[in-house]
């Protein structure tokens, strides 16, 4: 029996336009299962969907890297795994350097940083609904103001420079920080602990759940931590082949309410 269900947030459980489904809203709360967002987002940004589907519990951002609660409208942590600040600071020089036609920012646990604010941003800030911090230099803002990095974002419709720009990441970090494609515009770059399976862990402790007791939908490359972690993985309609090889069942798209369809029809208690 399913006990608990976990949800990534792009791709899955958001539309196209960035939100929740009233349909969608429906069927997470008919079901009373339990559930944790997993996202690469960060808090501010994850604040919206918790809100629309009442969700009290632990929540995972940051692809694993923060797992947090709100608390009187304040992210508390409970579990965080930040990027070393050295090479946090090393990989924004190096992408600057050799991709300057890429949308780049970064986040810390409250704030969304960047140098630039360009086309690829401002997409984003209608996404998500949140604003920029435009900076003067990476280096300057963390060394004047130290906050840890718990993501570095990437951002381009150009499929050859994003494969390119992966590659080159992978190999200068190894196995210092995880590079991960989010869709097919997104490249982040977390702690190597930030891992969704890392959360689930936490989740499963925590309510003494057992593997099979657990659900999880996602769409992603950096989904597949989560869905492997999970005794039934759902993979939605729209993600690639490659990803839905991985599930247990595919479900509609996002934009078809593919959670909502996974919890009336897919996933039985």
């Amino acid at each position: 029996m399913i006990n608990y269900l976990f949800s990534d947030l792009d791709g899955t459980l958001l539309n196209s336009q960035g939100t929740v489904s009233p349909q969608t809203v429906q069927a997470v709360r008919k079901s009373g299962l339990p559930m944790t967002l997993v996202s690469a987002r960060a808090p501010i940004e994850m604040r919206g969907a918790i809100q629309a589907l009442w969700l009290t519990g632990p929540q995972i951002g940051f692809n694993g890297g923060l797992i947090f609660e709100y608390r009187q409208n304040q992210v508390q942590a409970l579990q965080a795994a930040p990027l070393e600040q050295a090479l946090a600071l090393q990989v924004l020089d190096f992408i600057k350097a050799t991709a300057p036609t890429v949308s780049l920012s970064c986040y810390t646990q409250s704030e969304w940083l960047t140098e630039k604010v360009d086309a690829g941003t401002r997409a984003e800030e209608q996404l998500t609904r949140q604003i920029a911090t435009p900076i003067a230099s990476y280096a300057a803002q963390f060394s004047q103001h130290p906050a840890a990095i718990f993501k570095i974002m990437i951002m381009t419709l150009d499929n050859q420079v994003m494969a390119a720009l992966a590659t080159a990441l992978k190999q200068m970090v190894g196995s210092s920080a995880s590079v991960k494609l989010s869709g097919q515009t997104y490249l982040e770059v977390t702690s190597a602990q930030a891992q969704k399976s890392r959360g689930i862990a936490f989740i499963k402790e925590r309510f003494h759940l057992t593997t099979g007791e657990l659900a999880a939908c996602g769409d992603g490359e950096n989904d597949l931590p989560m869905l492997k972690a999970v005794g039934l993985p759902i993979v939605m309609g729209n993600a690639d082949p490659t990803i839905q090889q991985y599930g247990q069942h595919v479900t509609k798209c996002n934009d078809e309410d593919g959670v909502a369809y996974a919890l009336e029809h897919l996933i039985g208690r």
